[in-house]
């Protein structure tokens, strides 16, 4: 089988399938038994509690951690059989907490996103300056191209390596925690980026988020895990109730209607109320 080419699912097929995979670190197994389908372009968030498998289950995969039990499959081709620089031109991953070469400026590193493109055959085209251009664009950052990138706030950081993953042209894309460091504001510029990846390009999002109400708000399909397992998949206004978060994150809170789109908002309950305190 050629795996260089390969025939585009349908919308709304598996773009990623895990069948009864186990992951660890060492002596540490943090995923055992794992089944789950990642939907082709749809954005798909994970949510858990600290420590339940969410990074683990990411870098199982795209293939940054090897599976001592199962499979995964992208477009149902196991991927121990794809080819890293191929697998590269189909998956895109920013992990959390990336560290760039000392002194490297913002541009020659959103550069390295289009080091699958290339070969000794296919050299620096006028389609890879595009890229790179309109990645630095659409994630804001193209007045810091000549910046180096430890000279940069965490914000600024997070957004380089977000269009780092950009200019590498996947059709799936794989986020750990791409909102870390920015305050909300700019949050949600990056969430409305990657949702507008998804309407406007078809592009299949799974990312790990900590924040509940973004992922109701910005995800077609919500994963919650605890402890190393899925215990719900499916359209945030199907699975998430106050059982659920009450479960899982042992948090009180009420779900309301959000006056801005058709997704529940989670209203945290805690000790403080607005009557008799002060």
């Amino acid at each position: 089988m050629n795996t260089d080419t390969h025939t585009r699912s349908a919308p709304g097929a598996t773009a990623l399938t895990a069948r009864g995979i186990d992951v660890g670190y060492r002596d540490q197994r943090v995923i055992s038994g794992l089944d789950i389908d990642i939907p082709r372009g749809a954005v798909t968030s994970v949510i858990g509690p600290n420590g339940c498998g969410k990074s683990t289950l990411l870098k199982a995969l795209c293939r940054l951690l090897p599976l001592r039990a199962g499979e995964v499959t992208i477009d149902g081709t196991p991927l121990s059989r794809v080819p890293s620089r191929v697998l590269a031109r189909r998956l895109g991953v920013l992990p959390q907490n990336p560290v760039a070469p000392e002194g490297v400026l913002v541009a020659d590193l959103v550069v390295l996103g289009r080091h699958p493109h290339r070969s000794w055959i296919r050299q620096w085209a006028a389609d890879d300056d595009d890229a790179v251009r309109e990645a630095l664009e659409l994630t804001g950052v193209a007045d810091l191209a000549d910046r180096a990138v430890d000279s940069l706030s965490g914000g600024q950081r997070q957004r380089v390596w977000l269009s780092m993953a950009l200019a590498q042209q996947t059709d799936i894309l794989l986020l750990d925690e791409p909102t870390t460091y920015l305050d909300l504001a700019h949050s949600l510029d990056v969430l409305d980026l990657i949702d507008s990846m998804q309407a406007d390009h078809g592009r299949t999002v799974v990312m790990v988020l900590h924040d509940l109400a973004l992922a109701c708000r910005y995800s077609d399909n919500l994963v919650v895990m605890r402890d190393g397992a899925v215990v719900a998949q499916g359209d945030p206004a199907d699975i998430v109730t106050e059982e659920l978060l009450d479960s899982v994150f042992g948090l009180n809170a009420r779900i309301l209607p959000d006056p801005v789109s058709d997704r529940p908002l989670i209203v945290p309950v805690g000790r403080r109320r607005l009557t008799g305190v002060a």
